[in-house]
């Protein structure tokens, strides 16, 4: 379990959507820094809510 707002914590809400990857470059999150993947999580959550 990850610390909620940590990066590990982002990577599972992503992988609970289905995004594993980046959306551009298509490389594992893991690779990123956590402000990238925060931004693809914050992303996802904005194009869900229209």
């Amino acid at each position: 379990m990850a610390y909620y707002g940590s990066k590990g914590w982002y990577i599972a809400e992503l992988k609970k959507k289905g995004i594993r990857k980046h959306p551009i470059e298509a490389k594992k999150l893991e690779h990123y820094k956590t402000f990238v993947v925060r931004k693809i999580y914050l992303d996802s959550i904005f194009q869900q809510r229209g």
